[in-house]
């Protein structure tokens, strides 16, 4: 086997591998004889066909299924010979290639690499250097927490009688709509509890100007008119008389904070203790904001920092991963399947948000490079438990059994487990270079 690597680029490799004459010979014969074991030609007995008559018939079927047959093998041999080490190992094109007896067979592949990557200093004497996060858990930030406690065991209570409906008040009412003076099909509600102030619609009415300074028992109309272009064609151009009966006034009553009401929120003694937990949850989750923080401009500046080319084939595959997130997370909030008008609409908008994620697929691809990089040069490698411990934790995340994670996992082969290799090292990556940082101020 010759071979010829031709750098097309810093990140583009052409290996023009040439198949010994001998080779492709051994092929051909081999292609015939099983060939000739298993066609039927009138006249003659099964395996007794003339290789004339066979390479008359069945030259071009014959020709193709030995370029099939040493390709691949050839490609492969040519990858471990030269040292290539393609970002994805795929079949080069077969198909304009043409192979004959008594003639080597030369083909050539055109593959990516990933990039040489000259890293910067992240260590000292020149860490990565900065901006201090000064943020601080406030007693506001305790007292606005502790309120949120004490509004989830909040409960509804009938106001004083005579009590006007205000803002912060709570309306039960029954509502229906009359055209012409007969009601609308579909228009009536009862026993709603409406929040006042929220102006949230009420069968695509706003009821809460009508309802201020009303009484339990009061009633109001509202007139709705609605645009000749309004779908209900019942509606279409017509006003609505919407009639609403006040069932009922109520209003929140909060618990008092002391002692009792921290011994409801859990195993506290006081309501001290309890504002001291909320503090050290608080800070807690205010920590691990702050090293995202940091951990954010440690990427940023990584990305600044460092300057090559990317494979392209990365970066397609880092879209298609984005697109298909993106495109299953709007399915799932609609659910169900789609329709011959909903697939061609989620073609068309894959294209969009094809356009839409690039930028960030070419960061992604380029900051896992670069950690990529700082792991082989840091020497870090992940145990089995490691791996373990992050199927554990999707698990938790989509609520699965962690057994279905691993099936998924197998079911991938080494790609899919590769993948979490891969995001463990880059998380230890990036936590080592946060560990060399220098906060200023």
């Amino acid at each position: 086997m010759k071979l010829e690597v031709t750098e097309l680029g810093p990140v583009k490799r052409a290996i023009k591998i040439e198949v010994p004459e001998d080779v492709v010979n051994e092929a051909f014969d081999q292609v015939y004889a099983d060939l000739k074991r298993q066609v039927r030609i009138p006249g003659f007995r099964p395996g007794k066909a003339p290789l004339a008559m066979l390479e008359k018939r069945y030259a071009k079927a014959v020709e193709q299924d030995v370029i099939q047959r040493l390709v691949p093998d050839y490609y492969r041999k040519a990858i471990k010979e030269t040292g290539v080490a393609p970002v994805l190992v795929d079949m080069p094109s077969v198909e304009r290639l043409k192979a004959k007896r008594h003639a080597s067979l030369t083909f050539t592949a055109t593959v990516e690499i990933k990039p040489a990557i000259e890293l910067r200093d992240y260590r000292p004497p020149n860490p990565i250097s900065l901006k201090r996060d000064s943020r601080t858990i406030s007693d506001e930030d305790v007292d606005q927490a502790l309120e949120r406690f004490r509004e989830r065991q909040s409960r509804l209570e009938a106001a004083p009688a005579a009590t006007p409906l205000d803002e912060g008040l709570y309306a039960v009412v029954t509502i229906e709509g009359f055209l012409d003076g007969s009601p609308v099909d579909g228009s009536k509600k009862e026993g709603h509890l409406h929040t006042m102030g929220s102006r949230v619609p009420l069968l695509g009415v706003t009821i809460d100007e009508a309802l201020m300074g009303k009484l339990e028992g009061d009633s109001v109309e509202i007139v709705q008119d609605y645009p000749a272009t309004h779908p209900d064609t019942r509606l279409a151009g017509q006003s609505v008389t919407f009639m609403i009966s006040i069932l009922g006034v109520k209003q929140k009553i909060l618990p008092v904070l002391d002692d009792e009401f921290a011994k409801d929120c859990g195993d506290y003694e006081t309501l001290e203790q309890f504002k001291d937990k909320i503090r050290s949850e608080l800070e807690s989750v205010l920590k691990r904001d702050v090293q995202e923080g940091y951990k954010g401009q440690i990427t940023e500046r990584l990305l600044q920092m460092h300057h090559f080319d990317l494979p392209e084939v990365m970066i397609e595959r880092e879209i298609s991963a984005m697109v298909r997130q993106r495109l299953m997370e709007e399915q799932r909030k609609k659910g169900g399947g789609l329709s011959v008008d909903e697939h061609v609409h989620v073609e068309e908008e894959a294209k969009r948000i094809q356009q839409e994620v690039a930028p960030e697929a070419k960061k992604r691809v380029k900051l896992g490079l670069i950690l990529e990089a700082i792991a082989d040069k840091e020497g870090v490698s992940v145990t089995e438990e490691e791996i373990q411990a992050e199927f554990t934790k999707l698990a938790q995340a989509l609520r699965i059994p962690v057994e279905d994670i691993q099936k998924m996992v197998a079911s991938g082969e080494e790609a899919s487990r590769q993948e979490f290799e891969d995001r463990i090292r880059a998380e230890r990556a990036l936590q080592l270079v946060y560990q060399h940082a220098v906060i200023q101020g």
